[in-house]
């Protein structure tokens, strides 16, 4: 007996977006730690394609007084540190920028 069942395969393909931009404004300093940071605030941006990664590294670290801690090619992954205030201008600048530039799709900005 044949069973009519259907079978549905889906699959996650990148596309052009930013997939996570989220700000650690005061994290725990155990944390800090086990990154390699002093206790300061960070942020982590995810973009995908990856290029798009040093795209956005390059404008923020020209754009404020932030650290560019981590970048990775592969995944397309940011980690930035800095004062809350200049890692939202960056962050918010940033996203903006590769949204009505390059047509990447955004998420909004988040916060803890």
């Amino acid at each position: 007996m044949v069973d009519d069942k259907f079978r549905i395969i889906s699959e996650d393909v990148p596309g052009r977006e930013v997939s996570l931009c989220h700000l650690i404004a005061n994290p725990d300093i155990k944390l800090t730690e086990m990154l390699g940071l002093q206790k300061t605030a960070f942020a982590i941006l995810s973009v995908t394609p990856s290029e798009v990664a040093y795209i956005a590294a390059d404008r923020i670290t020209k754009m404020a007084p932030v650290e560019l801690v981590f970048a990775d090619r592969y995944l397309g992954t940011l980690m930035v540190a800095g004062q809350v205030s200049a890692l939202e201008t960056v962050l918010e600048e940033t996203v903006s920028f590769l949204h009505i530039t390059l047509g990447i799709e955004i998420v909004p900005i988040t916060r803890s």
